[in-house]
């Protein structure tokens, strides 16, 4: 029995899709496996599926977000994700900064239509004071080694193969489940929070999933077939939403968000490990529209993101 098949079929939106390369079954296992992860501990998803399996809807995964926290000693930052799907056939297709919070970002698209866009942040550490600088410094110090050249080799070469190794999958699976670093100071977390709240969630879960995306448009039924509809159907059973909606009806680009989930995460306190609540991820939905394409002159969906909607939803992750 395969990977995916292995799974059920409500924890598999991936590898559902069209398949017809090694590195594409890869990446649809990769996703199922952090899908499977992020679902448990994301309760909101569960109500999600729920709603629409009873509606006879079908999900479609837009997009997945990592963060990171770009540093030069190690070298860390978006490479640490972005090189591991690049060598699966992911290429940079946007980039966006945000002055107020120090991040940049990226999105990686996939030339497979259906495979979700990868939406890759970083915090940039040295926009920071000194003595902020040095508590990245203390926690990302300890920061495993980087991704293997050999293994970014073998993974762009599994064409080459008629199929892949479950210990492949489970070692890429790694560096998105497994913390990058040792497990900081509470007293670390709680300060840089005061500065950054996306740097201290970083110190707390490294490169998680942040967060999945619905694509509503893919919903195909009417009960579900808008951002309000299907905002309205996941408040009525008992889902905590963001109060606003990010971009104008009829816009290009219309995102909004689940709150996100508490969960207690490992800190050290007086040189021992104990854990603290904090916030986990959020689940998303976004609406895409058509618009003119300024280079082509025709209508087209839009496939990419907007900075000012995007700022707002980095906030939904703030510790309250």
């Amino acid at each position: 029995m395969s990977i995916t098949s292995a799974m059920k079929p409500s924890e598999q939106p991936h590898g559902r899709l069209p398949l017809s390369t090694t590195r594409e079954k890869f990446l649809a296992a990769l996703f199922d496996r952090l899908w499977d992860e992020y679902r448990k501990r994301v309760s909101y998803v569960q109500t999600y599926e729920q709603i629409v399996a009873q509606s006879g809807a079908t999900f479609f995964n837009d997009h997945i977000a990592f963060r990171t926290i770009a540093s030069q000693t190690p070298m860390a930052g978006i490479a640490s994700i972005a090189r591991v799907f690049e060598a699966l056939g992911y290429r940079a297709a946007g980039n966006y900064y945000f002055a107020d919070k120090h991040l940049s970002a990226i999105h990686l698209a996939h030339s497979h239509p259906q495979f979700p866009k990868l939406f890759v942040s970083e915090f940039c550490s040295w926009m920071l004071p000194a003595d902020r600088q040095t508590i990245i410094t203390r926690t990302v110090k300890s920061h495993r080694e980087p991704v293997a050249l050999e293994l970014l080799a073998q993974l762009a070469q599994l064409d080459q193969q008629s199929d892949f190794a479950p210990s492949l999958l489970e070692n890429v699976t790694k560096i998105f489940t497994e913390l990058p670093w040792n497990v900081p100071e509470r007293a670390d977390v709680v300060e840089m929070n005061r500065t950054s709240q996306y740097a201290a969630w970083v110190m707390v879960h490294g490169y998680a999933v942040n967060h999945f995306t619905s694509l509503v448009n893919s919903h195909g039924v009417f009960g579900l077939d808008s951002l309000e509809k299907t905002i309205d159907a996941l408040a009525a059973a008992g889902v905590p939403m963001k109060p606003e909606i990010e971009g104008e009806a009829g816009s290009k680009l219309r995102q909004s968000a689940t709150e996100a989930v508490p969960t207690e995460v490992s800190v050290m306190e007086s040189g021992k490990l104990t854990s603290m609540p904090w916030t986990y991820a959020y689940f998303e939905l976004a609406e895409r529209n058509a618009y003119l394409d300024p280079q082509t002159g025709k209508q087209v969906r839009f496939e990419g993101f907007l900075g000012p909607q995007a700022t707002n939803l980095f906030e939904m992750t703030r510790v309250k």
